[in-house]
């Protein structure tokens, strides 16, 4: 198997069926459980990404920190700057289509994804994979946090084009890259990213913005 396979293959999986969530929105809770509980099974068999992760203590408290500023500007940004979006998310509200035990079962699922599932694989695949492989095509080569500055801006752009809110999705890359170069730990990002999504998954619950659901 091709070694770029491992890095590909969830994040692959997780856009095919999210296409499909986008199709039949009326089964949109029942994707979303397949699509996490495939793709964390694609993750925890292909295990060569995983040498990449390495992680460290020492870096945490600062990942943290890098996650609670991307979580503001996404919001802040979003909201004070008019700027035509790529589409629009589904906005799924679990508490006005969902009844009985599906609520928690779904609510568990979504934030398992939110939090854990979804940084894991966007790291694997953003800052460890494909900024390596449009810096040098045999990407292992270079070691994680090693990349040209035209990767930098191509793995950005390519990020922030896959979110409808693109211009704060930027933004987002740029920082988790730079905490990259910085710390050279892709654990350091999975911990940012992790931080962001679950302040943003907490103020989606509590402000009922159901738009970046």
């Amino acid at each position: 198997m091709p070694p770029w396979v491992a890095y590909v293959a969830p994040m692959a999986t997780f856009m095919l069926i999210t296409t499909l969530e986008g199709l039949w929105p009326g089964a949109y809770p029942w994707l979303y459980g397949v699509k996490v509980m495939v793709v964390s099974i694609l993750l925890g068999i292909l295990a060569r990404p995983w040498h990449d992760v390495r992680p460290g203590g020492k870096v945490t408290l600062t990942a943290i920190l890098v996650g609670l500023i991307v979580f503001a500007e996404w919001i802040l940004l979003d909201q004070w700057i008019p700027y035509p979006h790529l589409g629009e998310r589904l906005g799924y509200n679990p508490f006005v289509n969902l009844q009985g035990w599906n609520l928690p079962v779904f609510l568990a699922f979504r934030f398992y994804g939110l939090v854990i599932m979804v940084p894991i694989m966007e790291e694997i695949f953003w800052r460890s994979f494909l900024l390596r492989y449009l810096s040098v095509p045999e990407f292992q080569k270079i070691p994680v946090g090693t990349f040209t500055w035209g990767a930098f801006a191509l793995s950005c752009v390519l990020f922030g084009l896959l979110h409808s809110e693109w211009l704060v999705a930027i933004i987002c890359a740029v920082i988790y890259t730079l905490l990259l170069k910085v710390t050279k730990s892709l654990y350091a990002c999975m911990i940012a990213h992790s931080t962001t999504n679950l302040a943003l998954g907490i103020y989606i619950l509590t402000h009922s913005a159901w738009q970046y659901w």
